[in-house]
């Protein structure tokens, strides 16, 4: 199964696609959309919306997951990000994806261990759970950590059906 994750902004989306196999997980790609700021927001949410879609249609993923919005002190700035995390959430439903979503304290604690874990440190799991990956950036390692989330939590839910009905027990 190929899972995409996505961390959005609206100055910079990062995506991250992991194959995942039970508990196996493997690389396939990341990298992050930016939009321009001098840009009117109406051409910058099409722009994010445009450029998710394709990279969707090329990569062909079997689900989606994406990262919660936090509100902070900034209410434009917390509304902007609102507009970014609906345009991904569209382009993903609009591809036919089922679509997770997980708030970030669960992320980090699901790839770190702690729902308190920095930057640097889901950087370094995200490298040490998908050995050789190169990073496009902090906002691709964020979204391949909800990738990783989310291929954690299909195998748990998948682990609990088999148990409850029997199969592969």
């Amino acid at each position: 199964m190929i899972i995409l994750g996505l961390d959005p902004g609206l100055g910079t989306t990062g995506w991250g696609l992991i194959a995942a196999d039970g508990n196996r997980l493997r690389h396939v790609g990341n990298g992050q959309i930016k939009t321009e700021p001098s840009m009117p927001l109406p051409r910058r949410l099409s722009n994010l919306y445009e450029a998710l879609g394709e990279m969707i249609r090329v990569e062909r993923p079997d689900s989606a997951a994406a990262e919660e919005v936090l509100g902070n002190t900034n209410a434009q700035s917390t509304l902007k990000l609102g507009q970014a995390r609906g345009v991904v959430l569209l382009a993903a439903a609009s591809a036919g994806l089922a679509v997770g979503e997980y708030h970030p304290s669960v992320v980090k604690k699901a790839v770190v261990g702690t729902g308190g874990a920095d930057k640097r440190q889901i950087q370094a799991m995200v490298g040490h759970l998908l050995p050789g990956v190169k990073l496009s950036g902090p906002d691709a390692a964020d979204a391949l950590a909800v990738a990783i989330t989310h291929a954690h939590h299909l195998a748990s839910a998948q682990a609990r059906a088999r148990r409850s009905t029997g199969i592969g027990a």
